[in-house]
């Protein structure tokens, strides 16, 4: 019999069954917080995974397009690749419960989250972030937790618990923070311009409700919990290490990484792994362990150097950011290139714009279809980092860090009505040593200014690490960490922002949480650096967008038509349309509202096809003045082309004050002529006048 339990959260029961389904996973829980349910497993080997140097984790979340009542398109009908938002879900569940697991475990683990149901109300990516953690806390594999997620919004000034999707799309905020009982271990925002104080209050509001969900969870484990299965460990042993030492004094490592140059301490470590290698050239127990005794060594001597002496590797003081370089036109004919160099962590990135009949379309567990109108991709190339790697389609990482900058730029993008664009940024990174993703968000900012796109803000971000001792007091705050303080040390706080307010937060930790001392700190450090580059660095090669775009960039114009009329724009079969692109060399895209944008390269070619796109929709009015083109010359009168399929007759007493004798005398086919509508019969027949009298009357 299956046992279900229960909790009221933000004013919804949050459902537990336990015991349901999937009795042979490790662990296994059916969530559901309204009608929306998510399965949840957690399953481990029985054996380690041999040759690797690090515990192998891998977090799924599977959209099932049944959860939502549709059928997947495409030939085979089947769900694909993950979604962007797939990958995204399953980092924010990797993040936080990655530091609970046993750091020298080597067992397969995998999370494997599979939506049910989906109800457009409850977020699915929040149960399966619960219901990660509970699967695993009642599994036999050793895990540190319960760990607990809380979404919040925020609209009008006050905080929303678990939001629904139509209140996110009303709200200031999106924020996931993921919490054990006593600190935070993951926060995941992104912002329209929040202030710091804001945030942290939103952060721990999170905090306290996570609380809840945490002793629920302890509950549970309580009574269906299994007792956590014995390993095999992987640390190397003190008594190696101490044998390493004797070898490799500790001036000697300290020497070897204490350079600003990723490159010369590569070269360094290196040596001293082949030295280790020759002096235990004749065990082959321990020439196995080398890599791993050399890793642990190096990386307590960093932690060392920053926590007991004060010494960052290459010789930075604690808020010193590294040196900062900013470029703009890089690239010639794109419409707008900028980039960013921050030591050795360098970005290029490229602007496009394209007409709006470009967006992204996304078919996912939404009611309807969603328009990305923005897009920002980030590549990680392996010479960035002088591998040679061949570059393959973005990984998990690179979608993770292009939805980053993406998120920190969204909040100053002008409005469709303001600037009717589909944009694309693409961030190419040509070194990399430390925090890309934040460099990202400072190149994308400058190619947009200089693609002339009117953000409302400039955007940077920066990143603050950490290393930690053996009390909660017992820390170092680092601003703008190179990719070794990265590696050895305890957390990747990312934030990205305006002058106003943060846009963009992603933190990451290696350890059991940070305490609020810690998250207040480096904030505040991320705000103080960012604001140094936007006024120091980024402002003195653009300090605004430009006024004129690219002249490679198409041109736009919009005009908004009754939705009774669009079926007379794109005539029988398109021909309509189709007539007035080829006859104007234009683009073209109608929506369902009435909402019509014209580009193309040419101005006038765009306002020629506005004008007969007007003259189509129009409707004509007795009293009122038209332009234009006589089609026909009868012995009565002539006939004028108002418009497609919209002609009127000038009588030929109508065509002049004075007499008249032949209509040839005063118009010919082919006259652009100025009129005015006399008269509409029941029939629809119009009459027209060209006299003045009429005209000026």
């Amino acid at each position: 019999m299956y046992k279900t339990f229960k909790m009221n959260l933000a004013g919804r029961d949050l459902i537990c069954y336990i015991d349901r389904v999937c009795a042979q996973a490790n662990g296994a829980v059916l969530m559901q917080y309204g009608d929306t349910m998510v399965l949840s497993t957690a399953t481990a080997s029985e054996k380690p995974k041999e040759g690797i140097d690090f515990f192998p984790l891998s977090v799924e979340f599977e959209e099932k397009m049944y959860s939502v009542g549709k059928i997947p398109g495409g030939f085979n009908k089947r769900e694909g690749r993950p979604s962007e938002n797939s990958i995204l879900t399953a980092r924010v569940i990797d993040r936080p419960m990655r530091p609970l697991f046993k750091k020298d475990y080597r067992n397969d683990v995998l999370l494997d989250n599979v939506v049910l149901s989906c109800d457009q109300e409850n977020s699915p990516e929040l149960l399966a972030m619960l219901g990660s953690s509970l699967a695993t806390t009642i599994s036999d594999i050793p895990f540190d937790g319960p760990c607990a997620s809380t979404q919040v919004g925020l609209i009008g000034g006050q905080f929303i618990i678990n939001p629904s999707n139509v209140q996110l799309e009303k709200s200031d905020l999106k924020l996931t923070v993921a919490s054990t009982m006593d600190k935070v271990i993951m926060i995941e925002a992104g912002a329209n311009e929040v202030k710091e104080d804001i945030m942290i209050k939103a952060i721990y509001m999170a905090h306290d409700v996570n609380k809840q969900i945490i002793k629920f969870f302890n509950e549970i484990r309580e009574i269906c919990g299994k007792e956590k299965h014995e390993y095999e460990k992987f640390a190397v042993s003190e008594e190696f290490l101490n044998e390493v030492k004797g070898i490799i004094s500790e001036n000697e490592m300290e020497e070897a990484v204490f350079t600003d140059e990723k490159q010369v301490r590569e070269e360094n470590i290196k040596k001293i792994t082949e030295k280790l290698s020759e002096n235990f050239a004749e065990d082959e127990e321990k020439l196995a362990m080398i890599n791993d005794a050399v890793y642990q060594y190096e990386k307590k001597t960093v932690r060392k150097m920053i926590l007991k002496d004060g010494k960052r590797p290459d010789g930075r003081k604690m808020e010193q950011i590294r040196p900062l370089a900013a470029e703009i036109d890089i690239v010639p004919r794109t419409h707008g290139s900028g980039m960013f160099t921050r030591g050795q962590t360098q970005i290029l990135d490229i602007c496009t714009l394209a007409p709006l009949s470009d967006v992204q379309v996304i078919d996912g567990l939404n009611e309807c279809v969603v328009e990305k109108r923005y897009m920002h991709h980030y590549n990680f190339p392996g010479y960035s980092v002088g591998e040679a790697k061949g570059q393959k389609s973005p990984g998990r990482r690179e979608i993770g860090h292009g939805a980053l900058a993406e998120r920190a730029l969204v909040p100053v993008l002008p409005s469709i009505d303001e600037f009717p664009y589909a944009i694309r940024c693409v961030s190419e990174t040509l070194e990399s040593n430390g925090s890309t993703s934040q460099a990202s968000v400072c190149a994308s900012c400058l190619s947009l200014m200089a693609a002339g796109v009117p953000i409302k803000e400039m955007v940077a971000g920066i990143s603050c690490g950490l290393v930690t001792g053996e009390k909660d007091e017992d820390y170092v705050l680092l601003t703008d960490i190179q990719g070794l303080e990265d590696f050895f040390g305890d957390m990747d706080f990312k934030v990205a922002g305006t002058k106003n307010g943060i846009t963009a937060i992603q933190m990451d930790i290696k350890i059991h949480g940070l305490t609020r001392e810690i998250v207040e700190g480096a904030i505040e450090r991320c705000r103080k650096a960012r604001m140094y580059i936007m006024d120091e660095i980024m402002k003195p090669v653009i300090s605004e967008p430009r006024k004129e775009l690219s002249k490679y960039a198409p041109k736009i114009k919009n005009i908004n038509i009754d939705p009774d009329k669009i079926g007379d724009v794109i005539g029988k079969q398109g021909k309509t349309i189709n007539d007035i692109i080829d006859l104007c060399d234009v683009k073209i895209d109608i929506k369902d509202d009435g909402f019509v944008s014209i580009s193309g390269v040419d101005t006038e070619n765009i306002d020629k096809a506005i004008k007969i796109i007007e003259s189509i929709v129009r409707e004509i009015e007795v009293g009122k003045i038209y332009e234009g083109k006589v089609v026909r010359v009868t012995a009565f009168g002539a006939f004028v082309e108002l418009g497609p399929n919209k002609d009127g007759m000038i009588h030929i007493s109508k065509l002049s004050d004075g007499r008249v004798d032949k209509v040839e005398d005063v118009v010919k086919v082919g006259d652009i002529v100025k009129v005015k509508v006399l008269e509409i019969d029941k029939m629809g027949k119009v009459s027209l006048s060209m006299r003045p009298l009429d005209l000026n009357s």
